[in-house]
């Protein structure tokens, strides 16, 4: 999230797509209806289904999954044309007015720089043209041709409210009620929050749906607002923080790159990941990677990391082809993979192509499980008749299954949705045998490390070297790990300015602006520094004091960065300083420094300066046009998903999926068509279950004891299938069957010239647990991943649906 769940309730109009807000988060949600009932907030859903938050919209209409883009560039379209956007936020605080080079295009389908034998862009083209000093040309008057601005207004003008009721589905009346809805928050003192879930990230554009919302944001000068922004409701209680602390395959901690094979010595990494100004002054905070790198290597290293060793460099390992779960298991299915630990996570029912997954497995020599249950996983060996029809004497795979804690069963911080760092101590002490994965994962490597010590070993240096002074070093306890994450002073770190000391030597860090790239700072993760400092765990602290009414409670508990609530809230104030809406001031300029009701998102720079609000960008501004980041585009375009009804991309019929998605060559060739799987498949989760734990609970498993799927009325009756019946759904990898609901919940659609019918899915059934045994919905979904984070593209595939 860019603000937090308590912010919800200081918008004017909540949005919701992507996501099923009422369902998936319950309790959050609460925060929307705080602001329906005590601001006066509109409530719209744009969503496949008519879902249980969609019962308490203002307004609902439906998609058909797969067409965000599309909807959202017309939307962006709308807001242009009917000149709804806050103009002076726009052409101060976006990068509207910086011109693009002049062998940038895009032509049917495909952006320059396209090489199809890769399924790869060099992003050359997409740059700014740069003046003798290496800055950015811009146009204040946004008349030069190639200005964003312009670019932008060319790249969306083919989305019509005509285009986006075709290719969506959603009537045209509709759509541009929503287009309404949205550009009442164009205006200085009302303001959108909008919340999207894996409903976006399950798709072969996932990162791309996400970045039309926040150019949507942007135009309405939304961000940075109290009651704006764009935020990610997370599945789990701390999946922010599992990517906070780099547990991608392609991630260091603080969002940090893992080395590539190109970047040889340290030089190299450094300078390809810290950015230069793109426009003079700017902040570019990235600019300091360097000290958050270094930091962080010392927490590794410690002592043997040196300045002579460029940091210990040589001990991280190198990715080559991007050692996404995708690609690992690809890799396995060739017989590429030896062992696989697995830990917190159930891939034969969480991961695509169930099938694909388990032959997979079957190649392995060993295979780790790390979970409090038992899972499909542990268990993938096991013959569960047509549900799971294998032969165990055909699987050399063995299996270890190591029983782990609960989060109610250790204590530890949980990172929120809203970044929010909150301690918490355990409920009760683990069953049986189980460990916390702490201990899990010190144990291995304590024992990994003495059989380096006795045995030798290849590369022995990255185990051999890591500092592992805990007091207990097959236990680590949740406090040291989190005062080690903090970062501390190794030497006294002095003010580069004054020489004073600013932190002793052996003193927790107060701040990610305490760090050093010389080797006298460290700290396991960045962004966590000022979490824990000399005054003790921030993030136990328990004040719920609200004075600006705002809900930015800075006592209770801690947010990364340092304790800021609202992400770039310097946007929040006009360019002199000035907050847009005098009820939402988050900080203003008060004739000498910042201040207000949140921390600062900004530097000491006196309005006027031209540094801008998004300081993380190294041209200090928000970006209508992305110049390096995404992998299929600068401007978010609509692809079919790698299974379309349609058979076709009505925009561009020769680029119809997303050209740069994760894909493999076999999976590529066995994508279902229409004529044999006429109808779209999508997975969603229930409130009365929790992804695949809650099977296990028996009054879970009373609540929602069968498995099922939703078909619309229309569609059922063609078939013959009566509510309660039991029906097989097929796609081209596999089958599942399950109880038939009928309902009125989710239409059939007009696209294209034809009829669209969508088959809701529930996830949560499996041959584990007290509930009834049920077929894995992901039996039916596709091995294709979102270009940028390689999430499996689960809400929208082709499926067929008979009566059994």
């Amino acid at each position: 999230m860019t603000n937090h769940w308590v912010d919800i309730k200081n918008a004017n109009l909540v949005v919701v797509m992507g996501g099923n807000a009422a369902e998936a988060h319950p309790v959050g949600f609460r925060w929307a209806m705080e602001a329906k009932i005590h601001n006066g907030a509109k409530l719209i859903v744009i969503d496949p289904r008519f879902t249980r938050t969609a019962s308490v919209a203002d307004f609902y209409t439906p998609i058909r999954s797969g067409t965000d883009i599309a909807f959202l560039s017309g939307v962006l379209l709308y807001l242009i044309n009917n000149n709804k956007f806050n103009r002076e936020y726009v052409e101060a605080y976006t990068n509207s007015t910086l011109i693009v080079r002049e062998d940038f295009n895009f032509d049917d389908g495909l952006f320059s720089g396209y090489d199809a034998q890769t399924r790869k862009y060099d992003k050359t083209s997409w740059h700014y043209e740069l003046d003798d000093r290496g800055f950015a040309k811009r146009d204040l008057t946004l008349q030069h041709p190639r200005c964003v601005w312009n670019l932008l207004k060319k790249h969306v003008s083919r989305y019509t409210p005509e285009v986006v009721s075709n290719v969506c589905g959603t009537p045209q009346a509709d759509f541009l009620k929503v287009c309404e809805y949205i550009a009442e928050t164009s205006v200085k003192d009302k303001t959108a929050s909008f919340l999207y879930a894996l409903g976006w990230t399950q798709h072969s554009v996932g990162a791309q749906n996400i970045r039309t919302m926040a150019m949507i944001q942007l135009l309405l000068g939304n961000m940075g607002m109290a009651g704006g922004g764009v935020n990610a409701l997370r599945g789990h209680s701390n999946i922010q923080g599992l990517t906070d602390l780099g547990l991608l395959s392609q991630s260091l901690t603080g969002y940090m790159n893992l080395p590539n094979d190109g970047q040889a010595d340290i030089q190299t990494y450094l300078e390809a990941n810290t950015p230069k100004p793109l426009l003079e002054g700017q902040v570019n905070y990235w600019s300091n990677y360097p000290k958050f790198f270094v930091s962080m290597m010392k927490a590794f290293y410690g002592d043997k990391a040196t300045a002579e060793n460029s940091w210990g460099y040589d001990w991280l390992p190198k990715w080559d082809k991007g050692y996404d779960v995708l690609q690992y298991f690809e890799m396995m299915s060739q017989g590429k993979v030896n062992g696989y630990i697995c830990q917190g996570f159930n891939p034969v029912a969480s991961f695509p192509n169930k099938n694909k997954v388990i032959a997979s497995l079957s190649k392995l020599k060993f295979l780790v499980t790390v979970d409090p249950l038992n899972t499909e996983t542990s268990n993938f060996w096991q013959n569960h008749g047509e549900m799971n029809d294998v032969d165990p004497s055909q699987i050399q795979t063995e299996v270890f299954r190591l029983p782990s804690t609960c989060f109610a069963e250790e204590n530890g911080s949980i990172v929120n949705s809203g970044r929010w760092l909150q301690w918490h101590w355990k409920g009760a002490d683990a069953p049986g045998e189980a460990l916390n994965d702490g201990e899990i994962l010190a144990g291995i490597f304590t024992r990994m490390r003495h059989m380096y010590l006795r045995e030798g070993g290849t590369v022995p240096e990255p185990v051999l070297n890591m500092t592992w002074n805990f007091l207990t070093p097959d236990n680590p306890v949740p406090e040291e790990v989190a005062m080690e994450s903090n970062g501390k002073a190794l030497e006294d770190v002095l003010d580069p300015a004054t020489g004073a000391v600013l932190v002793k030597k052996g003193q927790q860090l107060s701040s990610f602006a305490q760090l050093r790239d010389d080797g006298t700072t460290s700290s396991g993760c960045w962004i966590f520094a000022g979490s824990w400092t000399p005054d003790g765990n921030q993030m136990a602290r328990r004040d719920n004091a609200d004075p600006s009414g705002l809900g930015n409670t800075l006592g209770w508990a801690w947010a990364w960065p340092l304790n800021r609530r609202i992400l770039y809230n310097r946007a929040s104030a006009d360019p002199q300083g000035k907050p847009w809406d005098e009820k939402r001031r988050l900080i203003s300029w008060d004739g000498a420094k910042w201040g207000g009701a949140d921390i600062a998102d900004y530097s000491t720079a006196a309005p006027g300066s031209d540094v801008g609000p998004f300081i993380m960008q190294p041209e200090g501004l928000g970006r209508l046009f992305a110049i390096d980041k995404m992998a299929e585009g600068p401007f978010p375009e609509h692809y079919e998903p790698f299974e379309t009804p349609l058979g076709t991309n009505p925009l561009h019929p020769n680029v119809v999926s997303n050209p740069a998605a994760r894909v493999f060559k076999d999976d590529l060739a066995a994508m279902g068509k229409a004529d044999k799987f006429p109808y779209v498949g999508t997975t969603y989760r229930l409130t009365e279950h929790f992804h695949y734990w809650t099977k296990h609970a028996l009054l879970n498993a009373i609540a929602q004891p069968e498995q099922f799927v939703e078909i619309g009325e229309k569609l059922a009756n063609s078939l013959g299938i009566v509510q309660g019946d039991t029906v097989k759904v097929s796609s081209n990898r596999g089958f599942i069957k399950a109880k038939a609901v009928v309902t009125k919940r989710i239409r059939q659609l007009d696209v294209d010239g034809k009829k669209v019918d969508t088959i809701g899915i529930p996830i949560h059934w499996g041959y584990e647990g007290v509930a009834k045994k049920g077929f894995i919905a992901n039996t039916l979904t596709p091995f294709v991943g979102d270009a940028n984070t390689q999430t499996p593209e689960f809400k929208a595939f082709l499926v067929n649906v008979e009566k059994v």
